[in-house]
């Protein structure tokens, strides 16, 4: 009788062991899928945050997470220190990484958003190379003539009919935004050696910029339509640069 109740008492604590160890080794999981990642400490937001917001009432809403080297922006913070005094740019949502870019002086910020929006007009935006916008020189402010590339033709759907047009004509620009770029992985001292980075690149701007600008009803249509089945194009355009009317440009029109 007493064995057979101590052998019940050894199976239950087996049991319990054995759960218990199962629990332990799940949680552990998570982090040691992130230590095989060279995981980096980054503030991340956690409850949404308006665009003005003091750095006060960030810190209430961002926490420190570990991710993935490879997933971290290469300005992502980590603390808020010597961030006192500065405001958010844009509103921050929850799950995004907060960088550098992201925190301005109030200064900045009213003079980003100081362009405001003629009546009648509403706000677009689209993400384009900084070759495609003056090399990122754009500023709220500006006004800008937006092209947009067909590869089979605007008139005539077919192949080798590329065409280009001049389509908006000083659209106004209401705010242009930097991305934040992702790190990759770090390359190996000899990859380091032979891809020495070339001086003349040193002040070239790199990422995708958030362009947004104010126009019509119209022509708002047009930019959605191209930045989801053709291509776009900015030029500084200001007001009193010459308008030759509109112009679709070919093959056929391009050595004319």
């Amino acid at each position: 009788m007493k064995s057979r109740l101590l052998a019940g008492v050894l199976a239950v604590l087996l049991a319990i062991v054995g759960a218990v160890i199962v629990v332990t080794y799940a949680q552990g999981a998570d982090q040691r899928a992130v230590a095989n990642l060279e995981p980096v400490e980054v503030l991340v937001v956690k409850k949404a945050v308006p665009a003005g917001a003091s750095v006060e009432t960030l810190k209430t809403s961002v926490s420190l997470q570990q991710l993935p080297g490879t997933a971290v922006a290469k300005t992502a913070l980590n603390t808020l220190d010597g961030a006192a005094g500065k405001v958010a740019a844009a509103d921050l949502v929850p799950g995004e990484q907060l960088v550098a870019e992201r925190l301005v002086s109030p200064e900045d910020l009213e003079t980003s958003g100081s362009v405001p929006v003629p009546a009648g007009l509403q706000e677009v935006s689209f993400q384009l190379e900084p070759q495609r916008v003056v090399g990122g020189r754009l500023e709220a402010g500006d006004t800008v003539g937006i092209f947009i590339s067909l590869p089979n033709g605007g008139l005539e759907a077919k192949p080798d009919k590329e065409t280009v047009q001049l389509s908006i004509r000083k659209a106004l620009v209401t705010a242009v935004q930097r991305a934040p770029e992702a790190t990759t992985a770090k390359p190996s001292a000899a990859a380091t050696d032979a891809a020495q980075p070339d001086p003349r690149d040193v002040n070239l701007p790199t990422g995708m910029l958030m362009v947004t600008v104010a126009v019509n009803d119209v022509n708002s249509d047009k930019i959605v339509f191209a930045a989801e089945y053709a291509s776009l194009w900015l030029s500084r355009e200001p007001l009193d640069a010459q308008d030759s009317g509109p112009r679709v440009m070919t093959r056929q029109d391009l050595y004319k």
